[in-house]
């Protein structure tokens, strides 16, 4: 099969629904020639089901990014449907998580807050160090997914804060895997009408912001430009490109007031 992922290895993290910009990602990517498994947390039959809508169905790993056995099993997982000698070639993640204190900012507890910097920023170092075995030999591609933490958005709150310690944390991971020739870079999406987006309060007023200012236009049920957006970046079209933001969003970051 032709494309610009022919013959790769990608492992896509995130995906609950069709909706999600990482159902669109795998999608694509096979659609370009790459084979895709995919992992899932707490509604696996859900994801195994979502998987079938593929082109190709993909196998799904349980992967809790909280969780150190799991990270510390996804290699042999991983081996066990590609091989004993089977590399990654590409790594998706697309994981976010804030418990609803932290869509409050100024009453917000630590422990939520922890818990949105874990899951949402940390887990892009933990998931990236337990792919790391299967990448090193021929290096590869870390693509995360991020909304604009420059600056304050409406009802976002900590999430926010969680996006720029993710932003942070793909610099850091490529200045210190770059020498394995290992990429890492962000996707910065505008809002979507996906399952995660419906847990935000507000997401509306949020989202309003999109329908006024991005001059290319956006559609909030449309997660393919983003989709797209991260396949070019797993793919070898950014050979030296790694530590950098690439905004997918109709053009709103550049827009001033």
């Amino acid at each position: 099969m032709s494309g610009i992922l022919a013959g790769k290895r990608i492992l896509v993290t995130g995906v609950l629904t069709e909706a999600s910009i990482a159902f669109q990602a795998a999608k694509i990517a096979q659609e370009e020639g790459a084979e895709v498994i995919l992992t899932g947390f707490g509604r696996l039959s859900l994801v195994e089901r979502i998987s079938r809508r593929l082109p190709k169905p993909a196998p799904v790993i349980e992967l809790d990014v909280t969780n150190q056995e799991h990270l510390d099993g996804l290699e042999g997982r991983v081996r066990e449907h590609l091989g004993e000698d089977a590399s990654l070639d590409g790594v998706v993640h697309s994981i976010a998580f804030g418990p609803q204190g932290v869509f409050n900012f100024l009453e917000a507890g630590w422990d939520d807050v922890a818990t949105a910097v874990h899951v949402s920023a940390y887990s892009l170092k933990s998931l990236t160090m337990a792919c790391l075995p299967l990448m090193e030999q021929r290096g590869g591609s870390v693509v995360g997914l991020t909304f604009d933490a420059q600056v304050a958005w409406p009802k976002y709150d900590w999430m926010g804060v969680a996006k720029a310690a993710l932003e942070s944390t793909s610099r850091y991971v490529a200045r210190d895997l770059g020498a394995k020739n290992i990429r890492c870079n962000l996707i910065s999406a505008g809002p979507l009408g996906s399952m995660a987006a419906k847990s935000i309060p507000g997401f509306g007023e949020l989202a309003d912001v999109w329908n006024d200012r991005a001059p290319i236009g956006w559609e909030l049920s449309d997660p393919e430009p983003a989709g797209r957006g991260i396949v070019a970046l797993l793919s070898d079209f950014f050979p030296r490109t790694t530590g950098e933001i690439v905004h997918v969003d109709g053009g709103v970051h550049m827009m001033g007031a």
